[in-house]
Formats: structure tokens, C-alpha cells, sequence
């Protein structure tokens, strides 16, 4: 603290559950080096700048994709699809013999084929976030089936979002 005073020790389950009453939407990033195809479930992504597209990812450190992504350089990121919290669960560490995982490629990046959305990276900076890196990428490439409703992530579940008002657009706010 500013004052000297020491920071106060924050219970790391009562920051996760704090922070899970944030709703994020759930992707799942995929890249490949020496052969090696890896997927990882983020739902620590967001978008990072218009000019230049950037966007920002933040992985664990312990987590294997975490020297793979660095390795390879770049990765897709995959916006899961509200069908698709079978792929987000295999991902997030706990494979299913059953997963049905289907891959396109993206310039010779593995992606999920009935996501949402696609949008490949190449890695151009990396920062320091204690037990995680932010890998800024950027986007090369962006694919979207304009069509379907998202994952989303809440309280350690995943659910779905319904639209409201499906025909009328809310208009972007201007600082984009």
C-alpha cells in the first residue's frame, strides 16, 4: 500500500467466488508446435485494441499450453457456442473419451469447427500477471457463423444467454 502498511491477504477461494458473479463468455484457445496439437478453456480473453486488432489472453503458467503457446507463437481463439460446454469442460483439464472434437485449420492452426467464432493471433508481447501471463496477439485472422447464442460462464457454471430483444442492435459505444 502507499502508506507502508502491508496488503491485505485475500482468501484465494473467496477471490474466486467474488469473482465468479462476473459473467464471461467461454472460449477455448488452440495452437500447434512440433506436431503437437493443444486446446486450453479460457474465459480470461478480451479484446485488446481495434487499430491494430489486438486481443489478450491470460494463461497460467503451470498450464501446459502455456510454453506451447509461447513456443508456437501464435494460437486461435475459439468463442464456444451454448451447446458446446462438453469442449469447454475436455479443455479445461478433464478429458472425455467422447468428445466429439472436430478441427478446421487456420493457416496451419488448429480451430474448433462449430464455434461461434475464430480469431488467430500471432503473439506480440508477453506481461508478467503473478501466477499467469497476458499474451497479446495479433489478429492475422476472424471468422463468425453471425449466427447462435454463446457460452457463458457463472458461479462455476456454464449456461446460456438469451437475447431479449433479438431485432433491435444495440449501437457500439463510441470509445471503441
Amino acid at each position: 500500500m502507499a502508506d507502508g502498511s502491508p496488503e491485505p491477504r485475500i482468501d484465494p477461494r473467496e477471490f474466486r467466488r467474488v469473482m465468479g458473479q462476473f459473467v464471461t463468455g467461454v472460449t477455448v484457445i488452440t495452437t500447434i508446435h512440433d506436431g503437437k496439437i493443444r486446446g486450453m478453456t479460457a474465459n480470461a480473453f478480451m479484446s485488446g485494441s481495434l487499430d491494430p486488432p489486438l486481443c489478450v489472453v491470460s494463461i497460467a503458467k503451470r498450464a501446459h499450453m502455456h510454453e506451447l503457446a509461447r513456443q508456437a507463437g501464435r494460437f486461435v481463439v475459439n468463442i464456444l457456442a451454448h451447446d458446446q460446454g462438453d469442449l469447454a469442460i475436455h479443455f479445461a483439464g478433464r478429458p472425455r473419451a467422447d468428445a466429439a472434437i472436430e478441427l478446421s485449420w487456420i493457416e496451419g492452426l488448429p480451430a474448433l469447427r462449430d464455434a461461434l467464432a475464430h480469431m488467430g493471433a500471432h503473439i506480440v508481447a508477453e506481461h508478467d500477471c503473478g501466477d499467469h501471463t497476458l499474451f497479446v496477439g495479433h489478429l492475422f485472422h476472424m471468422d463468425s457463423a453471425g449466427h447462435g447464442r454463446p457460452l457463458v460462464y457463472h458461479r462455476s457454471r456454464f449456461g446460456d444467454l438469451l437475447h431479449s430483444r433479438q431485432d433491435q442492435l444495440i449501437p457500439v459505444p463510441e470509445f471503441w
